[in-house]
């Protein structure tokens, strides 16, 4: 297990969360809770800029395709490494604050420290929902956005794709265990994507039934 192959799977991952809300769900509210994640994801990138002294020349949230243009780092190899996986610790701090500070710990976030939890963890935050509860539906509408929100681009792994290579060789636990962290929290938003695309394709086909001419009886 090293982080290399973590990246590739969050990038994977939110890939087709994205593709999935684009292709199927593409409406005003989708877009909108779209652009919540996207504005964690490249704020992460600006405070990263800042921090390692790469200046930002342009950074655009509110767009079909967000982004935050920058130039290199001051830092070599390490700066840019940075800026490019902001998005993940960034979005973990929001969604860990939301949590803590907002929801006053509502959802009891479990610790993965190995591959076999990927499934587990999922199961078990969607089990901790209530949806009788407010405090279910907020975190239900910043699950949509994970993939979004946490997830490099792949524009991002091309800026490091050389010092990638190095984390293919890196076991760190404790970064293992929060990227693994992100990869559930990315499962949760496909599981919630699949499950209003089947309930909306489950309602156009009762719709189409029910207005549909009969056939006339003989």
């Amino acid at each position: 297990m090293n982080l290399g192959i973590i990246i590739i799977l969050i990038t994977a991952l939110a890939f087709l969360s994205n593709l999935l809300n684009w292709k199927f769900l593409n409406s005003k509210i989708t877009y909108f809770l779209y652009c919540i994640g996207a504005f964690i994801h490249e704020i992460s990138h600006a405070i990263v800029c800042i921090i390692t002294f790469a200046k930002i020349e342009r950074f655009e949230v509110f767009s079909r395709t967000p982004q935050v243009i920058h130039r290199k780092s001051r830092l070599p190899i390490i700066g840019e490494l940075l800026i490019s996986f902001a998005p993940i610790a960034g979005g973990l701090l929001f969604l860990f604050s939301i949590n803590n500070y907002l929801l006053g710990n509502y959802f009891e976030l479990p610790a993965i420290y190995k591959w076999q939890d990927i499934l587990s963890a999922p199961l078990n935050l969607i089990s901790q929902i209530n949806f009788l509860e407010w405090q279910s539906w907020i975190m239900i509408l910043l699950f949509i956005n994970t993939g979004a929100m946490l997830g490099p681009s792949l524009r991002d792994l091309k800026n490091v794709w050389l010092p990638l290579i190095i984390l293919f060789f890196i076991d760190s636990a404790p970064l293992v265990s929060l990227g693994l962290l992100a990869i559930s929290f990315i499962l949760i938003n496909i599981a919630i994507q699949i499950a209003i695309i089947f309930f909306l394709f489950l309602l156009g086909y009762l719709r189409r039934v029910l207005t549909s001419p009969k056939s006339p009886s003989w």
